[in-house]
């Protein structure tokens, strides 16, 4: 799919997200000023959103994508996954605390994390040459958090606001991925100590190693690879639960320990 965006206006809406993110504020959705943006618009406005945070001094640590599993694409009414990247500043610890007045309306989604051991390059990656790249896999948070109103959004917008990247956690213990079935896991969710979802890891596009599959290859149609050493999400197993100040989180999930954060 062809760019309609010409570059000042992908350097401008770059510009106007990393603000939205930077200082927590609602913005339009890039597609009503621009109603031909396409999804290689949406991928330009990205590339140019990281390159600003890196020049910044924010290092690039791996990637994630979303929109992977049924009961996410019907939550959100979009149907093709979408990828995003991750820096370190997004990282925080097991059983840290996380200030939600950095974020507009933030939502927790549970995901099986990839560690890459090799490099991994499309454009016809597969399950099979994940799981013999990967050095191990672990339980993961992520943390989301649309710009738009009422996290309503299209993909191209969705897209170029690096597909609600906010925050991860990883905790739980690190497992190779020939000691597991990475298609059967199951998950728990818990805020305050209630269970709010559940899912099993077969709901990430059959099987989570697909899902890095599919961003290998989203990755080579912009030019780029995944790099030996990358942490990488492989999507939320379940609907996105909204937290607010208060809440504990909890994860569970079968194989991999647990993963907890509180939002203050």
């Amino acid at each position: 799919m062809s760019l309609t965006l010409q570059k000042e206006d992908i350097i401008r809406l770059a510009e106007r997200v990393a603000e939205a993110q930077t200082t927590a504020h609602v913005i339009p959705l890039l597609t009503e000023e621009f109603p031909a943006m396409t999804v290689a618009d949406g991928y330009a406005v990205q590339q140019e959103l990281r390159r600003g945070w890196v020049v910044r001094g924010n290092r690039l640590i791996g990637w994630k994508i979303g929109l992977t599993s049924k009961a996410k694409m019907q939550q959100m009414n979009v149907y093709e996954p979408a990828i995003g990247f991750l820096t370190h500043d997004m990282a925080r610890p097991e059983n840290s605390t996380i200030v939600a007045a950095g974020m507009i309306h933030p939502r927790v989604e549970c995901e099986v994390a990839f560690v890459t051991r090799q490099a991994l390059r499309g454009p016809d990656c597969n399950r099979a040459q994940v799981l013999a790249a990967t050095d191990f896999v672990l339980p993961a948070v992520e943390v989301i958090d649309s710009r738009y109103a009422a996290y309503k959004f299209d993909l191209p917008s969705v897209i170029a606001d690096n597909s609600s990247s906010a925050r991860f956690v990883a905790g739980g213990r690190a497992r190779n991925t020939s000691d597991l079935d990475l298609r059967t896991l199951g998950v728990v969710i818990e805020i305050n100590g209630e269970i709010v979802a559940t899912g099993a890891s077969a709901a990430v596009l059959d099987h989570p190693a697909e899902a890095i599959a599919r961003l290998v290859n989203i990755l080579h149609a912009q030019g780029e690879e995944l790099a030996a050493g990358s942490f990488v999400m492989s999507g939320g197993i379940t609907e996105a639960i909204p937290v607010k100040a208060g809440d504990h989180v909890t994860a569970r999930f079968q194989e991999l320990g647990s993963v907890s954060m509180r939002f203050i």
